[in-house]
């Protein structure tokens, strides 16, 4: 679902994935609750959240900006291609904009599989692409100052 004011994007799809790009705090029960399956025999999470220092500096808060059309897109490219990896029961995978205060999750994936191995592999490799190929951007708001940061993985793989 996409809402008309392009705040929230959201839709649930293959195998029930849940995928969100939103403004508001992520509501990780609902994401976990939405890859419980009765046969999967593992859960892996992952949970991205604003720290209060960065290279020594204060962090007051981190500011999100997407395109988020292209955004859901490649998100649910990640989705399929960890699909085609592993033997996944349900995944859901979240993602910020906007600000987002010291503490709170920019980012959250969770995955269930009937093995542990296939569920802490395919956790690590959306968090890998999402960093890599998704068109979210973050910039850190410190005590004295604000900073884009840049993101290492994305420059490498869409720079060359």
């Amino acid at each position: 679902m996409a809402s008309a004011n392009g705040k929230v994007v959201e839709e649930e799809g293959v195998e029930d994935d849940v995928v969100e790009i939103k403004e508001k705090p992520l509501d990780i029960m609902r994401y976990m609750d939405a890859v419980r399956d009765s046969s999967a025999g593992a859960i892996a999470t992952f949970s991205g959240t604003t720290r209060d220092t960065f290279e020594g500096q204060e962090v007051l808060e981190l500011r999100y900006e997407a395109y988020e059309t292209m955004a859901y897109r490649e998100l649910r490219k990640i989705c399929q291609a960890a699909r085609e990896r592993w033997e996944l029961k349900r995944m859901a995978v979240a993602h910020r904009t906007g600000i987002v205060p010291i503490g709170q999750e920019s980012v959250f994936i969770a995955v269930s599989s009937i093995h542990r191995q296939d569920a802490l592999k395919a956790c690590q490799f959306v968090i890998d692409e999402i960093k890599a190929s998704v068109p979210i951007w973050k910039k850190e708001i410190y005590n004295n100052g604000e900073s884009w940061k840049q993101n290492s993985e994305f420059l490498t793989r869409n720079t060359t």
